[in-house]
């Protein structure tokens, strides 16, 4: 059963929360990360991304850096851009993009919940950018950006949510510079913070959507301060992270297209030719972008031209959750036996590109230097929740979920 518990959130006042919230660290470059900063002190990219205001000497995982972001998180408070609830609540956090709606609720979950599989994951991490989200949280003692979970959709949730949002007006109601509104309630009647527990109480399992990374490093920020506080009695903030959960059905993954340099010492004609022996290959007349529409079809990208390849039968395992992904068919049938791209996660001769790009983005790559782009079928919810249910992991870079949490407009203090 999952353990979901109200927290006293640290949230910017009213009047700043535009300025303050950001995108999440880990989309944008330090680069992009100054210049999206650039004249605007209350930008929580300070917090997150807080090499921004450091030398370019001075290295991204540098000590100095999760100081800095200690020094500018407790500014923020300092100077009231920032303030701590009284009581512990709930948090509605609402997403307008494109005329789609996603509304989850912001709350605390369990370190031991995550480590006993009640949370559950369909990714591996990298200890590399595990260390880094330690070192912030730790170093912040603050869980600074909260993960994206999601849950088989409860009817009685969805009911206090809504009547919620009914009947209370938001805190914050604002659209970011990419055109998605973001609305903002607190729920902190006392009688509905205990129900919301209490439902969750009956739920199996949560899953990670978005944020594995930042999970792993908050449950081992929460270890390590176990090991510091022996004595503690898991009442304690340390055991537990900010997360917004949200239905399965309010949710959205796009598609996850890839981008290759160069053809494995093949001229187009081989390449294609080997492409054929798994994959029906069409050229395109029209040579407009091709968008998959069905499962084991991709777009493809060469040399000017686009074309339409579907996998063959017998090229995968329509009965195995993982095998059947479209991101596996690719990577088992042709990136890997034809492009030699054994690890993806590695290889520096691939890159991805989220579906919020555009297939356009992929002409543009393609013409200023890659040599092959594919264009995928995004990977549906009921993939992701049958993987993780299954106990499996999912190929690298398999799901885009858009829109994106913005980050600042809530913090969880461990130290409480």
């Amino acid at each position: 059963m999952a353990v979901v518990r109200p927290f006293k959130g640290v949230t910017p006042k009213q009047e700043l929360a535009e300025k303050v919230a950001c995108l999440p660290y880990d989309v944008m470059n330090r680069k992009e990360a100054k210049e999206m900063a650039a004249g605007n002190p209350f930008s929580y990219l300070h917090v997150v991304r807080s090499e921004i205001d450091l030398p370019d000497s001075v290295g991204d995982y540098d000590s100095l850096v999760y100081d800095t972001a200690r020094k500018n998180l407790d500014k923020f408070i300092a100077e009231g851009i920032m303030s701590q609830e009284q009581n512990p609540i709930y948090y509605i956090y609402r997403q307008l993009m494109n005329g789609r709606v996603q509304t989850g609720i912001v709350a605390c979950t369990s370190i031991d919940d995550y480590i006993n599989d009640v949370i559950k994951k369909h990714e591996f991490t990298r200890v590399a950018k595990e260390i880094d989200r330690i070192n912030n949280f730790d170093r912040c003692d603050a869980n600074t950006e909260p993960v994206f979970l999601t849950y088989r959709k409860n009817d009685e949730i969805n009911s206090i949510v809504n009547d919620w949002i009914k009947f209370h007006m938001p805190i914050y109601n604002f659209t970011s510079e990419d055109a998605i509104t973001h609305i903002f309630w607190k729920l902190d009647d006392l009688s509905l913070v205990k129900r919301v527990g209490e439902i969750f109480d009956s739920i199996d399992y949560l899953y990670i959507a978005d944020g594995h990374h930042r999970s792993a490093s908050s449950v081992k920020v929460g270890l390590k301060r176990r090991e510091e506080n022996p004595n503690y009695n898991g009442t304690e903030e340390f055991n537990f992270f900010m997360a917004v959960i949200f239905p399965d059905e309010d949710l959205f993954i796009m598609d996850y297209n890839r981008v290759v340099k160069d053809l494995n010492g093949r001229t187009k004609e081989a390449f294609l030719s080997e492409v054929s022996t798994k994959f029906n290959v069409e050229k395109l007349n029209q040579n407009e972008p091709f968008k998959p529409m069905t499962r084991a079809t991709f777009g493809m990208f060469l040399e000017g031209d686009w074309y339409k390849i579907q996998a063959k039968e017998g090229t995968y395992n329509a009965q195995d959750p993982v095998d059947r992904l479209d991101v596996s068919i690719l990577q088992k049938n042709l990136l890997q036996p034809i492009l030699g791209i054994e690890d993806p996660r590695t290889d520096n001769r691939i890159d991805f590109v989220g579906g919020i790009r555009g297939l356009g983005e992929l002409e543009r790559r393609v013409n200023e230097g890659f040599k092959v782009a594919f264009s995928m079928y995004p990977t549906t919810m009921n993939d992701l929740i049958s993987i993780a249910d299954a106990g499996e992991v999912m190929p690298p870079k398999s799901t885009w979920f858009e829109p994106k949490l913005r980050s600042g407009l809530f913090v969880h203090k461990l130290g409480e």
